[in-house]
């Protein structure tokens, strides 16, 4: 079995015993990028010389045999900084932008534990949209289907993990942007609790909204991936400053008794298409849920994050939407304009929104430990799709592929999307995602319940045969 094909503790474990070259992981990693990424676009740089130098380095560690991630490739969305490379965000702007003098935190962490960093990954620019139709550096399709979006912002990065291209990734999520992607394309995602992982040397969207995590083809590499990355710095404001605390050990016993859960009605169920009820129905009947739950003004909380978002995304950009405005994406210049504008009062409003919303949904953890919902409300549209259309609802298709995930990640909760497959009549050969909610800092009980799934024949992340 070719390397790349393999999820990232396996081939951990593979270098770890001496079986399997870091080198060669990487060479197979890089081969299949080659071969597939004409099609999927999901890189914008390889940074072949680079991690070719770094798996020699691991192959010659006399301690390589304690790396947790010896020797797996992995490539992070290219908002994250890259040393000697400019961040670009998805941007054209940032192109002029000095280079980065040192990698991102998170890719440091990941490469102490013996991870090599292989390239960035294609995004909505500047994180701004649900789709990757980037006018700058093209499209991301669909590894499942190429005439369809793989989500987005961080397209790219769910891409590549379905695409084969590699096991592990990175990517942002300010209000859907793992979850979205991850669905469309059949992976695991996890958006950790906002301020758990610390965003230090990343291109900033939303910051009172903005959080990293992880993207893989198993659970157990989404654990891992985010035990290794866990640790407060000072540097982000945003980071809370709380101790590490591990949840791979989790893993190793998924027992749910006890565990109280519930699938989330109302909004939920009245902005999703009947592919993506099906979805959580089969997530619901291997559980043995039979309890659902509705919460509180949902619409009004989705319309908080919607309003913070425009308002604190262009006062980021005011300067070069004054100077620069035609070298923006024309899909998010006009909604950064339009955020420029927008009156002071509605947006403390919004966070008085926000506030209450997160309150009133902390008092429906007091009485369930996990919630189940779809990720999107559909399967991946068709590239360039204007309109869906959901029951009597004609909606524009772009922002709402993140109706169900923005209003979740505006109070910062922790979930675990898990792909499901074999539950859409519409269009059978794609999956679709669902959610796996926990109380904020208790991504141990929301990966405990994503990996009983996991099990399950239909909750897979298959490997699309683009060769």
């Amino acid at each position: 079995m070719k390397p790349c094909t393999l999820d990232a503790v396996t081939i951990a474990a593979e270098v770890r015993a001496g079986r399997l070259r870091a080198s060669d992981a990487v060479d197979s990693c890089l081969a299949r990028i080659a071969a597939t990424d004409d099609r999927v676009n999901a890189f914008t740089t390889v940074l072949d010389t680079r991690a070719r130098a770094r798996a020699l380095m691991v192959d010659s560690k006399p301690d390589r045999h304690t790396l947790p991630l010896a020797g797996v490739p992995f490539a992070v969305k290219n908002l994250f900084d890259i040393a000697g490379l400019p961040t670009l965000a998805g941007s054209k702007i940032e192109r002029d932008a000095p280079a980065a003098a040192r990698d991102a935190l998170l890719v440091r962490r990941l490469e102490a534990a013996g991870a090599i960093l292989v390239g960035a990954l294609n995004m909505d620019e500047y994180a701004y949209g649900f789709t990757t139709e980037n006018s700058h550096y093209g499209a991301t399709c669909n590894p499942h289907d190429l005439a369809r979006t793989a989500g987005g912002s961080s397209g790219g990065s769910a891409a590549a993990i379905s695409a084969g291209q590699v096991p592990l990734t990175l990517g942002s999520d300010t209000n859907g942007s793992i979850r979205v992607p991850a669905s469309l394309c059949g992976c695991f995602g996890l958006k950790p609790t906002f301020g758990r992982l610390p965003r230090t040397g990343t291109y900033p969207f939303v910051a009172s909204l903005d959080h990293l995590g992880p993207f893989a083809r198993s659970v157990r590499d989404l654990a891992l991936c985010y035990d290794l990355m866990q640790g407060w710095c000072a540097e982000d404001p945003g980071c809370a400053p709380r101790a590490a605390e591990p949840v791979s050990a989790v893993l190793d016993d998924i027992d749910l008794g006890g565990l109280r859960l519930a699938t989330l009605g109302g909004w939920w169920r009245e902005m999703a298409d009947a592919d993506a009820l099906a979805a959580v129905s089969l997530v619901r009947e291997a559980l043995g849920v039979t309890r659902d739950i509705e919460l509180p003004e949902v619409a009004r909380a989705r319309a908080a994050a919607f309003l913070i978002t425009n308002a604190e995304g262009a006062n980021l950009h005011l300067p070069d939407l004054r100077t620069r405005a035609d070298d923006f994406e024309p899909l998010s210049r006009d909604r950064f304009l339009a955020g420029a504008l927008l009156p002071a009062g509605w947006v403390q409003q919004a966070q008085r929104v926000r506030r209450r919303f997160a309150h009133e949904v902390a008092q429906v953890f007091d009485t369930v430990d996990v919630l189940l919902a779809p990720a999107t409300p559909c399967v991946a549209p068709l590239l360039g799709t204007e309109w869906l259309s959901l029951g009597t609802q004609r909606l524009p298709a772009r922002p709402s592929l993140g109706l169900l995930a923005q209003p979740l990640s505006c109070i910062g909760l922790p979930v675990v999307t898990v792909p499901v497959w074999n539950a859409q009549s519409s269009a059978p050969h794609l999956p679709l995602g669902v959610q796996v909610i926990a109380a904020p800092w208790r991504e141990d009980l929301a990966l405990r319940v994503a990996a009983a799934l996991a099990r399950e024949p239909w909750c897979r992340a298959p490997i699309a045969p683009l060769a």
